[in-house]
């Protein structure tokens, strides 16, 4: 009796703590001002989307794969996103308004203020890549890759606000669990 009981107990503190394991597997908290990066954002939109020449392409917006990213994968969709953004869009577009410019680099800042958090992570060996979440990030870059650099990138931060609501879901989910 004694045996068995200890066994539940046993079993039992073992899925608590592969549920907790699991949980910090699942996500790497990143903190940072949404509010911040939202408001940044709109102030741009409209003079980044009157620059679209391709109002029936999307980039990011139809991709049905980062709305279904599967918990383990949001640390490496985000990071990969992250550097997509840093790597090609930031470097890519070119501004000739400076208050424009400057919402841009603010972005990108707080871009880079993730990805730092998100290569802690990932030194810790919690943000793993599975073959579905390398895909999806696959998929934007062919994207982005099928129109000119400069119309690409325009696309790219006109649909910014579709990875701000992303990372908005899946990272403030982080802070709550």
């Amino acid at each position: 009796m004694k045996v068995q009981r200890v066994s539940l107990w046993l079993l039992g503190a073992m899925l608590i703590l592969c549920s907790a394991y699991t949980r910090s597997l699942r996500r790497c908290p990143i903190s940072v001002e949404m509010r911040h990066l939202e408001e940044s954002f709109q102030e741009i939109k409209r003079a980044i989307q009157t620059k679209d020449n391709f109002q029936n392409v999307t980039i990011l917006s139809t991709l049905g794969a980062l709305q279904n990213t599967k918990p383990l994968d949001v640390c490496c969709v985000t990071k990969n996103l992250l550097a997509f953004y840093m790597d090609r869009v930031f470097k890519d577009h070119q501004e000739s308004d400076p208050q424009i410019l400057r919402k841009i680099s603010s972005i990108a800042n707080s871009f880079l203020y993730m990805q730092k958090t998100l290569q802690q992570c990932q030194v810790q060996r919690q943000c793993r890549c599975s073959q579905e979440a390398t895909n999806a990030t696959k998929i934007i870059h062919d994207n982005y890759d099928q129109l000119e650099v400069p119309s690409a990138s325009i696309k790219s931060l006109g649909e910014l606000n579709v990875f701000l609501a992303w990372i908005g879901k899946n990272h403030q989910e982080t802070s709550a669990a």
